[in-house]
């Protein structure tokens, strides 16, 4: 199916806030960076909030569908599955256009809990919890909401330290302390 004009405008945009920031990507630069004149874009989305609330879910969507993709593409099991997170998150690292993750930003520039963007990159995080509980349950793990929390607090340093670029291999960082934290989870 074709896309729509809207889904272009959304497309474009995710690029233009993840390369940018959100306060920083004003409508004019939007407008510029998208070739989609801000008339059109105000007939699609009444609101920069609302334009940036239709980014975020497609970062989510396209996000969690990669992520969850490879997991499985390098694992097999549930168990090596939460170790294979961190594989995934090195090769997501790798890539050249790289800038950390667009939720933590969203929460950060958006730090009210109560608003819709901060409550969305909120959400993004507990699906992604979600997943990892159901990959520590199917484990068999006896706690498996502790132990995903404690990975994901493992994925999230990761995440910062790699944007922040004062360690090397951050993600296999994390993967050691994911096995060990596995290793030493009961079962």
């Amino acid at each position: 199916m074709r896309p729509t004009k809207r889904d272009e405008l959304v497309e474009k945009a995710l690029a233009a806030f993840y390369r940018n920031g959100f306060h920083a990507t004003g409508m004019d630069m939007l407008a510029s960076e998208t070739s989609i004149s801000k008339t059109s874009m105000y007939k699609h989305f009444r609101t920069k909030e609302e334009l940036i609330l239709a980014v975020l879910r497609l970062r989510d969507e396209n996000f969690r569908n990669w992520l969850y993709r490879r997991i499985e593409e390098l694992a097999a099991t549930p168990q090596e599955q939460l170790i294979a997170l961190f594989d995934a998150l090195e090769d997501w690292f790798k890539e050249p256009g790289f800038r950390g993750c667009m939720f933590i930003k969203a929460s950060s520039e958006y730090q009210d809990a109560g608003h819709p963007i901060h409550r969305q990159s909120a959400d993004h995080k507990r699906m992604l919890e979600t997943y990892v509980i159901g990959l520590a349950q199917k484990a068999g793990y006896r706690d498996p909401a502790a132990l995903a929390r404690q990975l994901l607090l493992l994925k999230e340093g990761a995440i910062v330290t790699a944007h922040l670029g004062h360690t090397e291999r951050p993600a296999l960082d994390a993967k050691q302390a994911a096995i060990a934290l596995l290793e030493s989870s009961e079962k």
